[in-house]
């Protein structure tokens, strides 16, 4: 095999947050670079960009020891490896530089939600990953802040370029096969206890009764991945009785995605931490009004569109979600306000930036 100059580890490709990233700056990053690529053959086979590229089959599970040993045999002669996200090889590999994005660092500074030993592990690979990058890729000041609090990356290697909105969000659906009730508030999130789902179920539930009989709650998500990973929401809605008033939407495709955003009357974001916080820009351009928490990097993000609350206060955020649903003026003047703020964000401007740091990157390396 010729020597890649461009390998790309993209087994998270259809991960949620880091699948976004990759799924819409791949599209440029692969038209300027001869580019391999490790992963699922039969999923990026699905992906028309992904045709020109080589494929080298790797399934091993993220932050296994398996991917750590296989690295080595995998990964091809290249010029430059680019690893979208902390897991790099601990050990060396045949590539002259390494770029790596890290989109947080919720595994330092959340440590207390996880063990000892995946603690220890984290942060040999956050270590090792600032140590070996030529680059370190970041999507917001917050994270580089973190990233600096938490390891010793040097400042002087690390970029920040924020995310975009998903491509599928300016599409118009003509059909919309999911039930959803008629009014609704949605969040957004994965079943990890810092997204802080029970504080918008206190604060649902101490709405007055005719608003809870005018919207529902749903949540963009799988009711059963909570009772492993935030087993108090589920006894909080089962306990007071919410459980008609919660709507668990399950898997949803990524082409419906904006269907549940574009039908919801109020988004509201209570997560206490987020590297970047992509569903404040999705609920934006999707026309909805967004409450949000004003922790980690989600005021980076929203700007003066958003509503924000302190994550612990119940009741502030009860107030806020009452000032939206009792009131059409000011929802739709933080639409607008929604609307003017997505301009600045971009992920065809977020994958030129990578290419010119790839290119810069390349453009050192000895052949």
């Amino acid at each position: 095999m010729k020597r890649a100059e461009l390998t790309v580890d993209v087994r998270m490709i259809n991960s949620s947050g880091i699948g976004s990233y990759l799924k819409n700056i791949l599209p440029i990053i692969v038209d300027n670079f001869s580019t391999t690529l490790l992963g699922n053959r039969n999923e990026l086979q699905s992906f028309e960009w992904a045709k020109n590229c080589e494929i080298i089959q790797f399934n091993s599970k993220i932050y296994s020891l398996g991917e750590q040993l296989k690295y080595r045999r995998i990964i091809p002669k290249t010029d430059l490896l680019w690893c979208p996200h902390f897991n790099i090889p601990l050990l060396p590999v045949k590539t002259n530089k390494i770029a790596t994005t890290i989109h947080d660092v919720n595994h330092l500074a959340l440590s207390k939600d996880t063990s000892f030993v995946k603690n220890r592990y984290a942060k040999m690979l956050y270590d090792n990953a600032v140590i070996k990058s030529q680059k370190i890729i970041t999507v917001s000041n917050f994270s580089k802040s973190e990233l600096l609090k938490y390891t010793e990356v040097d400042a002087s290697k690390m970029a920040v370029i924020h995310c975009g909105v998903n491509s599928s969000f300016f599409k118009k659906a003509t059909i919309n096969p999911i039930e959803l009730p008629k009014r609704y508030i949605l969040f957004v999130g994965n079943v990890k206890p810092h997204k802080n789902l029970i504080t918008l179920l206190k604060a649902y539930n101490e709405l007055q009764n005719d608003l809870k009989q005018k919207y529902d709650l749903v949540v963009m998500g799988k009711r059963e991945g909570f009772i492993s990973s935030d087993r108090k929401a589920l006894e909080y809605i089962e306990t007071n009785n919410l459980s008609d008033k919660i709507f668990f939407t399950g898997y949803v495709d990524d082409n419906l995605v904006p269907l549940v955003y574009k039908n919801a009357t109020l988004f509201v974001f209570p997560s206490y931490y987020e590297g970047f916080g992509l569903p404040l820009l999705e609920a934006m351009v999707s026309g909805v009004p967004v409450i949000s928490s004003n922790a980690a990097s989600l005021q980076e993000v929203g700007g003066d569109s958003v509503v924000y609350f302190n994550p612990d206060n119940t009741n502030e955020l009860k107030e806020k979600m009452k000032f939206f649903l009792e009131g059409d003026s000011i929802r739709n003047q933080y639409i607008e306000k929604g609307f003017n703020r997505i301009q600045l964000f971009s992920w065809e401007k977020a994958a030129k930036l990578h290419v010119e740091i790839f290119k810069k990157l390349l453009s050192t390396t000895t052949k």
